[in-house]
């Protein structure tokens, strides 16, 4: 397992518990800003790998399809 996560699990079991002290809840913080970047940026990825059938039956990346239908932006 990731040390993040599991510094992240220890801290939310800390806070249930005892409380964290503003440095432990800065900490955290940090930590889940962390990890979800992380995970955005991984699934950015994997759905580069994505395709789908356009109207004519042409394989498009599925970030330029839901772009074109929904008007979504691309990943930050």
């Amino acid at each position: 397992m990731d040390e993040r996560v599991k510094r992240i699990n220890e801290l939310a079991q800390k806070s249930r518990t005892v409380g964290l002290t503003e440095e432990e809840k800065a900490e955290q913080q940090r930590l889940r800003q962390e990890y979800v970047k992380a995970f955005r940026a991984g699934l950015d990825g994997m759905l580069d790998g994505v395709f789908v059938a356009g109207q004519n039956g042409e394989a498009v990346p599925i970030k330029a399809y839901m772009k074109e239908k929904y008007g979504t932006k691309e990943s930050k």
